[in-house]
């Protein structure tokens, strides 16, 4: 990776400096912001899924998520890649009227929103045709309709993605959070269950679940305005060097965006077109929890990608390695009892949709174990990303893509919904391996450290003997699932009492006050349990 023009003080491999301390400290404070947003967004998408199974069982579940899959997908490939180019880019300009920041905005706004009004044109027009082929049994259920609707929405999901991503650069996370994870994920349930308790079928539903879309991008307008400079005197037209920067790096990000941004549709699509709209249903439904578990992931991503592109950008790659570090050993301590619990009770989580989405169970579990490799390489790609090396994400995600797709071509047909969730966790292992490899060459710094290590020992261990203790009190359903999560509380209030652990949560919140010197030591141990790593 090329030096920034600004480096900082120099420091070795293994040792963060006086900036990785202070970048470490910086991005707990701004993570705990994320993480609360993914929490409620989580919680909120949680609910939704709840009104939408219970609300239209498992056949019109599986229509609505497919027309759901459809717009996410087709936005997804629309967007060019621009949302993480603005991410990018825009923590590099200086803000305010007499800034640069402004003159990204046609750059990264106009190409894609050309491309999704172009495209959405042509599915509505296409749309009697697609709809038998993508929702089959579905469609009687109004499938014509439904599917242009889903196109006509792909130009305000678009601006709805882009105009976020510029929020989140140029407002504090607590703005960004309040439209992404309260403003749409709050909105969305209600209007669906109005619709749903109305009795307006699929399509009102899908409306209900755009029209928040719409809201959050008046709001976001309003938010970006001022500190971009807008209306104050600040330059909208881009000169030719801002075009060829911005694409140079977004277009390779493009169809690797895609592919993120779609992940679990893109498995709902195919078992809708393979195995039927009940298995899309059930489908959709795993999914759901499969993305809930990441929470602690997007909540660390969404706080700390600015960041990590200014560090990257100053080539202070040992101070990027340290934040990565951290927020990995975060993340895992709060995404992997979810994905234990939900590998080994997945029975009892799908029975909170209805009994006829049981049949997910081992679908779940499959899944669940392949997400512990997901979170466990932490957030390699945002390390790709922030660094410009777009290519390299692309090529982890394209060869995720290809392994999924190949994989669920041949097992959807004969397994239904196990054989597309088989499909789906080899891809993300192959995914997550890949990218990490990349990034650990990439930095030349320890990606892993000790400290992680036995978080991760202390973490199976402890989920692993609350299930135990579920299972054989109340099997893999409700009941076992209620003792475990009493074990495990009993078993973390315990916890809290050894010593170390109270001594790492007082230098956690120390660090969350700001104090250099508890956070300085903190670093040094962290430096010292990952030499010759």
């Amino acid at each position: 990776m090329t030096a920034g023009t600004h480096p900082a003080v120099e420091s070795g491999p293994d040792e963060p400096s006086v900036d990785a301390t202070t970048a470490a400290r910086r991005s707990v404070r701004t993570g705990l912001a994320g993480l609360a947003g993914a929490a409620a967004n989580g919680l909120l998408g949680f609910l939704l899924v709840v009104v939408i199974t219970r609300g239209y069982g498992t056949v019109g579940s599986g229509t609505f998520f497919t027309a759901v899959g459809i717009v996410t997908v087709t936005a997804a490939v629309c967007t060019l890649g621009a949302e993480t180019g603005l991410i990018w880019m825009l923590p590099r300009r200086r803000l305010g009227g007499r800034g640069d920041a402004a003159r990204v905005l046609p750059v990264a706004l106009l190409p894609p929103l050309a491309a999704a009004v172009v495209v959405g044109l042509v599915g509505v027009v296409a749309a009697g045709a697609l709809g038998p082929r993508l929702l089959g049994a579905g469609a009687d259920v109004g499938g014509t309709p439904l599917i242009a609707a889903s196109f006509a929405a792909v130009p305000l999901v678009v601006a709805m993605t882009l105009l976020l991503a510029v929020v989140r650069c140029v407002r504090p996370i607590r703005a960004y959070v309040g439209v992404q994870s309260v403003l749409v994920p709050v909105a969305r349930p209600v209007l669906v269950g109005v619709a749903a308790v109305a009795g307006g079928g699929v399509l009102l539903g899908l409306t209900g679940w755009l029209v928040p879309a719409a809201l959050a991008v008046g709001v976001c307008l309003a938010l970006v305005t001022g500190p971009l400079g807008v209306g104050r005197g600040a330059a909208l037209r881009p000169e030719r060097a801002d075009w060829s920067a911005f694409w140079r790096f977004a277009l390779p990000r493009a169809a690797s965006a895609a592919i993120d941004a779609s992940a679990v549709w893109v498995g709902v699509l195919l078992t809708s077109v393979l195995a039927g709209q009940a298995d899309a249903g059930v489908f959709g439904a795993v999914g759901r929890y499969i993305l809930a578990g990441q929470l602690a992931m997007q909540g660390l991503r969404v706080a700390v990608s600015p960041q990590l592109s200014r560090l990257l950008g100053r080539g202070e790659r040992a101070a990027a390695a340290a934040v990565h570090r951290h927020l990995t050993s975060w993340a895992l301590v709060l995404s992997w009892p979810v994905y234990l619990l939900l590998a080994v009770f997945g029975l009892g989580f799908l029975e909170l949709f209805g009994p006829e989405f049981t049949v997910g169970a081992t679908a779940m579990t499959v899944l669940a174990l392949a997400m512990l490799v997901n979170t466990g390489v932490g957030n390699v790609q945002s390390l790709l990303l922030m660094g410009g090396r777009s290519g390299l994400h692309l090529t982890a995600t394209v060869t995720g893509l290809l392994v999924t797709v190949s994989l669920g071509l041949w097992l959807i047909p004969v397994y239904g919904v196990t054989g597309a969730a088989v499909a789906w966790a080899a891809g993300i292992a192959t995914e997550n391996l890949v990218a990490f490899g990349c990034a650990r060459a990439v930095l030349g710094q320890p990606l892993l450290d000790t400290t992680l290590l036995r978080a991760a020992a202390g973490v199976v261990v402890g989920v692993g003997v609350a299930s135990l203790a579920g299972v054989l009190a109340g099997g893999r359903g409700i009941p076992g699932l209620v003792v475990a999560l009493s074990v495990l509380a009993v078993g973390c209030v315990g916890v809290v009492t050894v010593p170390d652990v109270r001594r790492f949560v007082r230098v956690t919140m120390s660090q969350l006050r700001g104090d250099v010197e508890v956070a300085s030591a903190a670093a040094g141990a962290t430096s010292t349990s990952s030499k010759g790593r």
